[in-house]
């Protein structure tokens, strides 16, 4: 699964409002600037502040 490109230039990080990057190995999209992942569940972006895991 992969998340479709138009889609991923106008997602944006809830928290900081910058590019999120989607991470394929994980099924996650990515805030570098957050330093935080976003759960993609059944090729749904959850992108809930609550919901995010933070990077190592």
């Amino acid at each position: 699964m992969t998340i479709d490109p138009w889609l991923l230039e106008r997602l944006v990080c809830p928290a900081t409002r910058t590019a999120l990057r989607y991470d394929a190995g994980r099924k996650e999209l990515v805030s570098d600037t957050a330093r935080v992942a976003y759960p993609v569940r059944d090729g749904v972006p959850v992108l809930l502040v609550e919901a995010a895991r933070p990077l190592d």
